[in-house]
């Protein structure tokens, strides 16, 4: 007998590969930068990344449309970090206090984000495979429109996550302990504990017409 698939299937992630030294250097807009150790800045839009680590505090940290190849980002402070449309291969979020993780649009594979504090993270029609949240205190979680497959939490809690328009393969939320689900029709090839599904048992009942009256 054919042995049965795994499911959720784990994500296939694996840390950024990074060289053992890294050069300082400063970031730019439009830039190319390769094996650097470089300050966040205000603007690092549509620049390229390679084997990079960023860090420090800043206003608001712009990557949009950026590339990240092999990238860490490491104790981030500050209100914003934008990734909005960013090309995605193996990054990195570690430690940090960020307000808004904006990665809104973006092609994501193999996204490690852990052990941050994040008010709002944003992954509105984001397309984001096999990535590991974990260790994360999250206040909302934006999934809008997103498609979400091999993505795992682990030991992380957020106040409301929004899955409106989502589509999802393996998505494993039984390491998130979320205080409201905005849609659980959206739900949809996701694992939730038996704990998690007796807690939105009010809910799902409504979303399929039944009217539940002790």
């Amino acid at each position: 007998m054919a042995r049965s698939t795994e499911h959720p299937q784990p994500p296939r992630v694996s840390p950024p590969d990074l060289p053992e030294a890294l050069d300082d250097g400063t970031g730019r807009h439009h830039g190319d930068h390769i094996a650097l150790r470089i300050p966040l800045a205000e603007d690092l839009s549509h620049a390229q990344f390679e084997q990079c680590s960023l860090s420090g505090t800043v206003d608001r940290a712009d990557l949009t449309g950026a590339t990240l190849l092999d990238v860490e980002i490491v104790d981030a402070r500050t209100p914003v970090l934008s990734l909005k449309d960013a090309t995605i291969r193996r990054l990195r979020i570690a430690g940090g206090r960020i307000g808004t993780l904006d990665l809104s649009g973006a092609h994501i594979a193999e996204l490690m984000l852990e052990h941050a504090r994040i008010d709002y993270l944003s992954l509105a029609a984001a397309k984001i495979q096999d990535s590991l949240i974990a260790d994360c205190t999250l206040a909302t979680v934006d999934l809008p429109a997103a498609t979400a497959t091999r993505v795992r939490f682990e030991r992380s809690r957020a106040d409301e996550v929004d899955t409106r328009g989502m589509r999802a393969d393996s998505l494993d939320l039984r390491g998130l302990d979320a205080l409201a689900f905005l849609d659980v029709t959206s739900l949809r090839g996701a694992t939730l504990t038996g704990r998690q599904i007796e807690l939105l048992a009010p809910v799902l009942a409504r979303a399929a017409g039944i009217d539940v009256q002790d």
